[in-house]
């Protein structure tokens, strides 16, 4: 008995020392993909009012993050997640490349689908480590999950090196171990792939496929023939066991559902076989948490952006949400096997801002979608014309009206109600303010202050001990 007390000891007292050395077993790196300041306030009144509290706002270690690219104030996807995951300023629309790599076009094929001729430009840039190539080579297991396509810019950022973002074809052909395009850094492959998008993985059909591979080949079948289960819903899923990896491509072509789609009464189009971004993630450390020298795992809360480009806050609020609920999820589950997470590190952050604003001097308790109503009369809060407005507005996007008319609670409140914006442009745009990180785990500690993007790819290296 006393032995064993002294062994439990020992084993707590090197479990203290890695943490405080920094050095993580496990890696969960959730990336919120347009989930700026204003979001996250927005979010958390939606869900919880204003004196509530979003999961990520209760880790203890906090940042403010600086998102400009290597060639823009405002960045795209791409060049500000490679920042997180390589160390590494590059250009917009270039992935995990040099900084000097030009985003060439990467050209069409004969259906008209883009990613053909990527990087045709001989010597236009050098591949940029990522983390999850570093964990892989130090025998760690490693994924990338998300509501996007898998081949979109974020989760690509991890484990592609291309010119332009939209070669997705191209980035697809190197997650195929030892299949043509292989990125071969990739040691032999990532061990768990979740997302949509399944058209850049399979071929060409004029009936069925019809944004489907000009090359002919089948990726998926390529896969599974070097050890990977195919799943196509959240049953596929479900039935993935630890030890073999897996890649789940839920809508066949595209991004998964927007959550307040997914959730609908009936869902909308592939949703209701769709599993929510929390049983992504806790399936992943499943399938991933058998590898005894721990992991690196990315998780993508990728439609934030997307309703927000589209000036659909209600949509954008939801998916906030959702992706809120897999930190607690992952939080929880990374719990049950270690308690004060002394061998793992969650981050939380986003890649950029929006143009997403909050509008007047509203009542507190005022649903955050809804017209605007002031804090001492509690009345509809009017514009110099004597129109009513809706406290969340965009600084820029479609719905610019040429004369304002009054707005109600009902119009405002409404799943596909879009937001008013000053400036008129077809899509809404990214912006380029400073984003929230934040931190608690095996590391967390060195996470404070403003930080350009590119830093904290060093303090991800450095909790893993690299």
């Amino acid at each position: 008995m006393k032995r064993t007390f002294i062994a439990a000891a020992l084993a707590l007292t090197f479990a203290q020392a890695a943490y405080a050395a920094g050095e993580a077993k496990n890696i969960i790196f959730f990336l919120g993909d347009g989930m700026g300041p204003s979001t996250v306030t927005a979010s958390r009144i939606y869900k919880y009012g204003e004196a509530g509290s979003l999961t990520m706002d209760t880790l203890e270690r906090t940042a403010r993050i600086k998102t400009y690219s290597n060639d823009a104030q405002t960045t795209d996807s791409a060049p500000s997640m490679a920042a997180y995951m390589t160390g590494v300023k590059m250009n917009n629309e270039v992935i995990s490349m040099s900084p000097e790599t030009v985003a060439t076009n990467p050209g069409r094929d004969a259906n008209g689908n883009l990613g053909v001729n990527n990087c045709a430009a001989s010597g236009n840039g050098t591949s940029a480590t990522t983390i999850l190539e570093l964990a892989k080579a130090k025998g760690k297991a490693v994924g990338a999950i998300t509501t996007t396509e898998l081949t979109h810019a974020t989760p690509a950022t991890t484990f592609s090196h291309i010119c332009n973002r939209n070669a997705q074809y191209h980035i697809a052909a190197q997650l195929v171990p030892g299949g043509v395009g292989f990125n071969s850094a990739l040691g032999d492959g990532v061990d768990v792939l979740m997302g949509g998008g399944r058209n850049h993985f399979t071929p060409f059909d004029a009936a069925t496929n019809k944004t489907g591979r000009a090359d002919g080949r089948n990726l998926l079948i390529e896969l599974a023939a070097k050890g990977y289960a195919v799943g196509a819903n959240k049953t596929d899923m479900s039935a993935a066991v630890a030890g073999k990896k897996f890649i789940g491509l839920y809508s066949s072509k595209s991004h998964l559902e927007y959550e307040l789609d997914r959730t609908a009464s009936p869902p909308v189009g592939e949703g209701a076989t769709q599993p929510s971004l929390a049983e992504m993630t806790v399936k992943a450390m499943d399938l991933l948490s058998s590898n005894k020298d721990g992991y690196f795992l990315m998780v993508e809360g990728g439609r934030i952006d997307h309703a927000l480009h589209g000036t659909n806050a209600k949509r954008a609020l939801t998916d906030t949400i959702a992706f809120d609920d897999a930190i607690k999820a992952a939080l929880d589950k990374a719990k049950l096997t270690d308690p004060t997470l002394a061998n793992t590190l969650i981050v939380v952050t986003a890649d950029h801002d929006h143009t997403l604003a909050f509008n007047g001097y509203g009542k507190k308790g005022n649903p955050i979608l809804d017209i605007n109503r002031g804090y001492k009369d509690n009345l509809p809060s009017k514009d110099a014309d004597g129109n009513t407005y809706t406290t969340l507005v965009f600084g820029n996007g479609p719905n610019r009206p040429n004369t304002r008319v009054n707005l109600d609670s009902s119009t405002v409140l409404a799943d596909n109600y879009l937001q008013e914006t000053g400036v008129r442009l077809a899509s809404e745009t990214h912006g380029g303010g400073d984003v929230k990180l934040f931190a608690t785990g095996a590391g967390a500690k060195t996470f404070k202050g403003t930080l350009d993007n590119t830093k904290v790819f060093a303090l991800l290296k450095s909790a893993f001990g690299f």
